[in-house]
């Protein structure tokens, strides 16, 4: 028998669902029933989404300083409030999670006035926009990176770390064996939702300019943008490159494991993903990010020992072909990375916050739970 129901509430971006993914199959295991609440963008990620229903719930982004577009915006989040709450009333949530992104502002303000527990999930070492506004209203907060501190918001967060999908926690099971030698070198590039285009651009003229005994190692994975996909293809192929280049991977959890070295933006799934799989990176910030949360969360891999940061900025062909290159030729130095990313991961993130979630549920506090979790 199922002990209830839980709505859970996300922007529809893999950084926003997958760790709500991870989360749904946690409560899911506990015996809840688990809905979404989302917009329309979440369809590709949606099928592995262990919910009894997705529920499309309308929403805007705040972003544009016309008054008649925050106008317009502000009347279509209203209007997402009034679907959400009788999506609310229909289910009945003993508890409502948002995990960011502006769809998740509706369900959460609803919540709120109906008076049912809410608590929201930060992924970031800084928090995202819509988290800001319903923080003051929300019951609980949970971060990947969030302080436990004395301000307004840090009395009722508890660091959780990020939840990560099952298939993520599979793939740590895998463990790193470097490159030696003339064997083959896996090198996965990827950009996520945003900032892919950097790496079409620049990656294929990188790898021109290793030496031809690398290039022939070289087995590469990217992600590229459909419109670029072609292209890069065509790239590496007149290099003599082995590479399968795809706009989205629906097993990169596996592919991350077979890496010898990751490229990537830093956004926090993916961050905490490398670690929990504990993969060696080089990670380039997004440079366009609204609060610079991606060179947070990168700085904190970093400081395990896990992964270089480097500035787009200042990453030419040649730099990077110059990174990768050497680090190729260093298997000593990748296998000490991969183990500090492992030491930094947060496999338990998704039974912490499962924790969490059912102790909000029953209207206990965060204090409240802090204590029995540090009893």
């Amino acid at each position: 028998m199922a002990k209830g129901v839980i709505l859970l509430a996300a922007g529809g971006t893999g950084g926003h669902l997958f760790p709500a993914e991870a989360l749904a199959h946690e409560l899911t295991r506990r015996g809840w029933t688990v809905h979404l609440a989302t917009d329309d963008r979440a369809e590709r990620f949606a099928g592995q989404f262990p919910a009894a229903s997705i529920h499309p719930i309308q929403s805007a982004t705040m972003s544009s300083k016309n008054p008649f577009a925050v106008l317009a915006a502000f009347w279509k989040i209203w209007g997402g409030v009034r679907q959400a709450s009788v999506v609310i009333g229909r289910i009945k949530p003993a508890v409502v999670v948002g995990f960011g992104g502006y769809p998740t502002l509706p369900p959460l303000y609803a919540a709120t006035r109906r008076k049912v527990p809410t608590l929201i999930h930060e992924q970031n070492a800084v928090m995202g926009r819509a988290n800001r506004a319903l923080a003051g209203r929300v019951d609980a907060i949970a971060g990947g990176f969030l302080p436990e501190d004395s301000s307004a918001a840090g009395v009722k967060t508890m660091t959780t770390g990020n939840p990560v999908r099952p298939q993520v926690l599979e793939a740590a099971r895998t463990p790193y064996v470097a490159s030696t030698g003339e064997q083959p070198f896996r090198f996965l590039v990827f950009g996520g939702s945003q900032g892919a285009q950097f790496f079409s651009d620049a990656m294929p003229a990188a790898v021109g300019q290793l030496s031809d005994a690398q290039r022939k190692r070289l087995v590469i994975t990217q992600q590229a943008r459909a419109d670029d996909v072609e292209r890069v293809r065509a790239a590496y192929a007149a290099l003599g490159v082995e590479a399968e280049v795809s706009p989205f991977f629906t097993d990169m959890a596996a592919r991350m494991a077979a890496a010898h070295l990751v490229m990537s933006r830093s956004g926090a799934s993916t961050v905490s993903e490398i670690a929990v799989v504990g993969r060696p990176a080089l990670l380039v910030p997004y440079p366009y990010a609204l609060d610079h949360d991606q060179a947070a969360n990168a700085a904190a891999l970093a400081a395990a020992g896990g992964a270089e940061v480097h500035p787009q900025s200042s990453l030419s062909s040649e730099r990077i072909a110059t990174l990768v290159g050497a680090l190729m030729d260093d298997p000593e130095r990748l296998t000490a990375m991969a183990a500090a990313a492992k030491s930094a991961g947060k496999p338990e993130a998704a039974r912490l916050l499962a924790d969490l979630t059912e102790a909000i549920a029953s209207k206990k506090t965060v204090s409240d739970f802090r204590k029995e979790t540090h009893a």
